[in-house]
């Protein structure tokens, strides 16, 4: 039997005696490379066309050059007959010298729908992964499940799932969409720690624009159903919004130099050279606690070199969340931002940081937070929308927490919404205050409104209501809203000057850094707020 491998009409044609075992290495090679070029130049037309990369120039422009090992290049093919293999490219590589697992749908085949083949190669790229205690970085651009293999398909999604789910809190997971992702296999990238998204060329969504008309009558674009802007400010599905493909690639690298290969491995750090100069926090946040200001620049003051890699910087604003490193450590960072609805927290707020805290106890990274919240935000919609429930995320994930967890009060911590913030009583390690902190169940206006309203009233049949309620407020700040009460009760480790919060904060770090926490119970987990 002989088969005969021609590349096109005008190639020379190779050809290898298959029920011999004297086969032609070399010429079976040269034509296996040379069908790979040819794959990859056509995926090229069809990418380059779209504004998008192909699977392998992706892979290469995340990864360090020439590191990558192609695993499984062509199961799901037939190299006799001329087909490169599977709908997806998977291997191991690494990034700025740390080993990664890596998998990238190629819409280039098939629509880079996923079939048996493609489904059994990225459960392989995972399984390596956990093998090697590694990170894995999955790049979706696929027209969903393969309809011509029907069931098969569905049950290769959620084999993913299983396995994606099985390696969570294990080893970081990163999802970058560089085109479509739709149907169940939303869910794949749903499961895994980041999501980055272009702003362009990225869809996620359950159902489609023309599922949607069918069903609903509603006609809605691709963008406005699932597009990047959509899940970066409203849905809080994503963690990042690129301007492109390199951006995203460059994100991600950026991204995984302040994670631990896995859970088992210690938090990067850095020799920190300290060159830079101190920054002045206490100008940078005015005195009136109701007056506004940017806790990014805040942050980036305490911060080495000033550099904070934010995640979900455009969803619930309102509070702030990223990674950065403190005296060459890396740390989770979580913050009120009073430029945003004054930084008060809602449900959004609530499991935006929650997530995020979850996330830094899994991979033992020390979490930072830096508190200036007047309260839980009031109203009819945030208490429909469920703020009981979804507020108490925030509270399960710092109590429960093992990591070591500093916190700094800066203006004002008021009510609920202080307990929540990593305080003493709920797990905080270490808890700080700026000097003129206002720490009370209620700012000095509500309070009086509530405990002298009898007084009020009266003053306001005298015509001297504002002179009395004044007077009522400074006495109630002097005997009640201080940081130095709490630290006669001990809910303070001490009150630090502005200038010193950094220092305070590295040493803090230096001093926990052997936490180890051991919970004992009969249970194997508790049941987190949904």
């Amino acid at each position: 039997m002989r088969s005969d491998f021609s590349l096109t009409p005008t190639d020379e044609a190779l050809t290898i005696d298959t029920s011999s075992r004297e086969v032609d290495r070399d010429r079976f090679i040269t034509y296996q490379n040379a069908l790979t070029d040819k794959a990859e130049a056509k995926a090229k037309d069809r990418q380059h066309a779209k504004g998008k990369m192909t699977a392998r120039e992706r892979i290469n422009e995340l990864l360090d050059p020439g590191s990558f090992t192609e695993i499984g290049q062509f199961v799901g093919g037939n190299v006799a007959e001329g087909f490169q293999g599977a709908a997806v490219t998977c291997g191991l590589g690494q990034i700025d010298g740390r080993q990664v697992a890596i998998y990238a749908q190629d819409f280039s085949v098939q629509g880079g729908t996923l079939g048996e083949a493609e489904g059994d190669k990225i459960i392989s790229t995972i399984d390596k992964a956990l093998m090697l205690r590694i990170p894995v970085i999955g790049i979706m651009d696929s027209g969903g499940a393969r309809i011509q293999e029907g069931v098969v398909a569905l049950g290769q999604y959620g084999r993913i799932f299983k396995k994606t789910c099985q390696a969570s809190g294990v080893i970081p997971q990163i999802s970058l969409i560089l085109g479509p992702c739709a149907g169940g296999a939303v869910y794949s990238p749903a499961l895994t720690d980041f999501i980055i998204m272009t702003k362009d060329n990225s869809h996620m969504f359950v159902t489609g624009p023309d599922v949607v008309r069918a069903t609903t009558g509603e006609d809605v674009s691709f963008a406005d159903l699932g597009g990047a802007q959509v899940h970066n400010f409203q849905s809080g599905v994503a963690h990042y919004l690129a301007e492109d493909e390199e951006d995203a690639l460059d994100y991600t690298r950026t991204l995984l130099t302040y994670l631990p290969s896995s859970a088992d491995d210690p938090v990067p750090s850095y020799d920190y050279m300290g060159e830079e100069a101190p920054v002045d926090l206490g100008a940078l946040v005015p005195d009136e606690t109701k007056v506004p200001y940017d806790i990014v620049d805040v942050i980036s003051g305490i911060v080495d070199y000033g550099e904070f890699v934010q995640i979900q910087e455009y969803f619930a604003r309102n509070i702030v969340v990223g990674f950065a490193c403190i005296e060459g450590r890396s740390v989770g960072i979580v913050a009120n931002q009073p430029m945003v609805d004054a930084g008060t927290l809602d449900v959004d707020a609530s499991e935006k940081a929650a997530r995020f805290v979850q996330f830094c106890d899994a991979f033992f990274i020390p979490v930072v937070t830096l508190v200036d919240v007047p309260g839980y935000r009031p109203g009819t919609q945030q208490e429909q929308a469920g703020i009981i429930r979804r507020g108490a995320k925030l509270i399960w994930a710092y109590a429960t927490a093992s990591v070591p967890l500093i916190t700094v009060i800066l203006r004002k911590a008021y009510g609920g919404a202080y307990i929540v913030m990593g305080s003493k009583s709920l797990g905080g390690d270490l808890v700080y205050a700026w000097p003129g902190a206002e720490i009370a169940v209620l700012g000095a206006d509500g309070a009086v409104s509530i405990i002298h309203r009898r007084e009020l009233a009266k003053a306001r049949e005298e015509g001297n209501e504002a002179q009395v309620r004044a007077e009522l407020s400074d006495e109630y700040t002097r005997k009640n809203v201080n940081p130095y009460l709490s630290v006669a009760r001990g809910e303070l480790d001490g009150i630090i000057a502005p200038a010193d919060t950094r220092a305070t904060i590295a040493a803090s770090l230096e001093a926990l850094q052997t936490k180890n926490v051991r919970y004992h119970g009969p249970s194997r987990h508790g049941n987190m707020p949904m």
